[in-house]
């Protein structure tokens, strides 16, 4: 029960840092320092759900 709470707190987590992204990206550009640190923060979440996922 504890991994599908995480899992959904993930979730949410993931869909405001991908709108963070997106916001950042638009208005800064792609390869802006901020917003490559929150794609790599948003691969961590991704891959962190995806290990939950698996079990």
């Amino acid at each position: 029960m504890c991994e599908i709470k995480l899992y959904r707190e993930l979730e949410l987590n993931i869909k405001e840092l991908r709108k963070i992204l997106i916001e950042t990206g638009i208005k800064k550009g792609l390869n802006h320092q901020e917003t490559l640190k929150y794609s790599q923060k948003l691969d961590k979440l991704i891959f962190k759900q995806s290990l939950i996922s698996k079990q």
